[in-house]
């Protein structure tokens, strides 16, 4: 990348930041055990508890009354975060269905990754038999790119399935 881009020193070449996974509401509103079970399911797959979400304000048509847990976040940062990615890479998007690379349009134009994941059983910690519930999340993985190309070009050189 240092030749590609013409950096003059190694520390302006981008690395990963941070990855982030987002569980929004749904389902989790009205039953209870659902919530327990997204809760386990992401701990599993993460490796850390998730931190849970609150609604800010009660709106009446979702049936939300302010500070009920409306979603579940977990950022992973360091080692977890290097770990979570290699197994994203190398094990879950090859299981997931009719995967034929990750668009470019999932780029922003920080460089960041945003990828969103129908079924939380396509990640090998999660057996498929005792889940009950599939349900979808957001895998966001922050870089400290400038660019767009700056950020698609450290994708491709860790191992991202990225389509031409």
């Amino acid at each position: 990348m240092m030749e590609k881009f013409g950096y003059k020193n190694i520390m302006m070449v981008p690395k990963m930041e941070k990855a982030v996974i987002n569980i929004g509401a749904g389902k989790i509103i009205s039953e209870p055990k659902f919530k327990e079970r997204v809760e386990k399911d992401i701990a599993l797959i993460t490796g850390q508890k998730p931190a849970s979400r609150l609604a800010k304000k009660s709106i009446s048509g979702f049936k939300v009354r302010q500070g009920m847990t409306v979603g579940f976040v977990s950022t992973l940062r360091g080692k977890r975060m290097y770990d979570f990615v290699d197994r994203f890479i190398s094990v879950a998007l090859p299981r997931s269905r009719d995967f034929r690379g990750i668009d470019e349009k999932s780029f922003d134009q920080k460089g960041s990754l945003n990828l969103g994941i129908r079924e939380q059983i396509i990640f090998p910690e999660v057996a498929y038999e005792s889940s009950k519930d599939i349900f979808p999340f957001q895998v966001t993985i922050t870089t400290t790119a400038k660019t767009k190309e700056e950020g698609k070009e450290l994708m491709k050189l860790m191992g991202f399935p990225i389509k031409k």
